[in-house]
């Protein structure tokens, strides 16, 4: 037996057993924690509460016929609570978030402190104009910056996240259409699109068809010229798509959409694997929206509004909405309405009350600005470095159905193709939560059986790469070899797998106390 300097042991001289259940149900210190309702009760209170006073109801026949039934709990209980369910969250603080197509990048703690500048944090949308001077300021810098970086000819900031970015463009092309009394109908998108893009279309009110993948997963330039016609009014195309891939024909494509009269809508999600590199402008792109939770770093979801600002090329500009900021000499407004004559009339009109997503503002110039022009390039060089060194280190023992396409882009992509019978993706994904990871994209793109698309943005060190790849080939491994015990994973989680087809069709969303004993959590 080792001992240290205090007498204390250091090593012991037998191995623990590796599965003792606990009294409490915890693991180490890794707390099993109940819902709060089976943790206090509706017959107690944490604090000491008057009485009441009695008053004349004001409710007018709405009064509560019964008692609200909340739990009562002390401040320690409530505390520890919601403490322990913290500590079970998975976050891009605690490790690698391998999500496929959404980028979950690290967000410097730089661009939160900048946020949370009171000029940016608590200003209100109805202040008079000449007091958020500064705010205007730096959302006209981020409106610049993304003009540049795209070489576009001009931005809309008003939309509040990526598919409302989607609608933004297709308005913008519908009043191009209507201005110029063309009534096309129909929206080409490629397979290897965003699901948004159909359903964006169809909320505007176009008809959707699909355009075909060729076998290495780009757009079939021949079966889309083939389909263009009088009728249609463009295309929507995720470049990179959501194969990993870059459309190479991406000039050719706007050509011949461009030829037969219709307007060119990219999907910038991926923007952040060639920020810095290519510009979507000069491949003949006439909108894009860009997600800056995405490529600029700002928190993606959960934490408010998010921001997908619209790029457009000359000929939509003049149809970009409303409200945008203004520069006239050293002063900024907020042009509000169209003004017949001016240079917006054409504007297809408001897109939000206001620019409400303040803050993403603040992360993505904040992000900007300390990379610099030749750090944005930087980060879209780490990226597809990251995803290709993912790529090439499993394509041995994943399937990588585009591996021979050439290089990937900001990610990954595998099948199931190879797993034993009776295997599926589902079973490697929960294998990699006994890993200690978030399990990647899973099922997407559905050109692909059983895919597993992986993006390990630029944030990533190789010795982080390394351990996530160590992972996946390890549960990989085990589900080529038809591992039985992979069929009960996750075993290490706060969890146990769940029938999820269950879940989805008898989901049970209100507590009910047991009739006598028992779980609550199965009731």
């Amino acid at each position: 037996m080792s001992m240290n300097s205090e007498g204390r042991v250091t090593r012991p001289e037998t191995a623990a057993p590796a599965n003792v259940d606990s009294f409490t149900g915890n693991k180490g210190l890794m707390l099993e924690e109940a819902l709060i309702f089976e943790i206090g009760a509706s017959d107690r209170t944490g604090v000491d509460l008057p009485e009441a006073p009695k008053i004349a109801s004001r409710l007018g026949g709405l009064e509560r016929e019964a008692p609200i039934s909340l739990p009562g709990l002390s401040e320690p209980e409530v505390v520890r609570h919601y403490t322990r369910l913290s500590r079970q969250n998975y976050a891009i603080d605690l490790g690698l978030f391998p999500l496929g197509s959404c980028t979950m990048k690290h967000n410097p703690r730089l661009n939160e402190k900048m946020a949370r500048l009171p000029g940016f944090a608590d200003i209100h949308p109805l202040q008079p104009q000449e007091t958020v001077q500064g705010a205007y300021a730096l959302i006209h810098l981020v409106g610049e910056w993304l003009v540049r970086l795209t070489g576009m000819a001009a931005v809309a900031m008003s939309p509040k996240a990526g598919a409302h970015g989607e609608l933004c463009g297709l308005l913008a092309i519908r009043s191009a259409l209507e201005a110029r009394g063309d009534a096309r109908k129909v929206i080409l998108v490629p397979e290897s699109a965003h699901g948004t893009n159909p359903a964006t279309a169809a909320f505007c009110g176009y008809a959707v068809e699909n355009i075909p993948a060729t076998a290495e997963g780009r757009v079939d330039l021949e079966a889309l010229k083939a389909r263009l016609g009088p009728d249609v009014a463009g295309v929507m195309i995720t470049n990179p798509n959501t194969c990993g891939l870059f459309e190479r024909d991406m000039s050719a494509i706007s050509d011949a959409v461009h030829a037969a009269g219709g307007f060119v809508y990219c999907d910038g999600a991926n923007f952040n694997a060639i920020v810095g590199r290519v510009r979507p402008g000069d491949l003949g792109i006439d909108a894009m929206h860009i997600n800056l939770h995405k490529t600029f770093s700002t928190p993606h979801g959960g934490g408010g509004p998010g921001s997908g600002p619209v790029v457009f090329s000359e000929a939509l500009a003049p149809f970009a909405p409303l409200p945008f900021v203004e520069k006239d000499g050293d002063h900024y407004h907020l042009v509000e309405e169209e003004t017949a004559g001016e240079h917006h009339a054409d504007s297809f009109g408001r897109m939000v009350a206001f620019h409400g997503q303040m803050g993403m503002f603040t992360r993505a110039a904040a992000y900007m600005l300390s990379h610099g022009a030749d750090g944005l390039r930087q980060v879209s060089g780490d990226a597809v470095l990251n995803a290709n060194y993912v790529l090439r280190s499993l394509e041995d023992v994943l399937d990588a159905p585009f591996g021979a396409s050439g290089p990937c882009m900001h990610e990954a992509l595998f099948s199931d193709e190879g797993l034993a019978q009776g295997f599926t993706t589902l079973d490697v994904a929960k294998g990699l939560i006994d890993e200690g990871f978030h399990p990647m994209t899973m099922y997407f793109p559905l050109v692909v059986h059983g895919a597993m698309l992986v993006e390990p943005t630029e944030t990533e060190s190789k010795a982080a790469l390394d351990q996530f790849i160590g992972a996946l080939r390890s549960v990989a491994e085990r589900a080529k070899a038809g591992d039985p015990a992979l069929k009960a994973a996750p075993v290490h989680a706060p969890r146990r797998r769940l029938d999820e087809t269950a879940a989805a069709r008898k989901p049970v969303l209100v507590w009910k106390e047991p009739a006598s004993g028992g779980s609550a959590a199965a009731a």
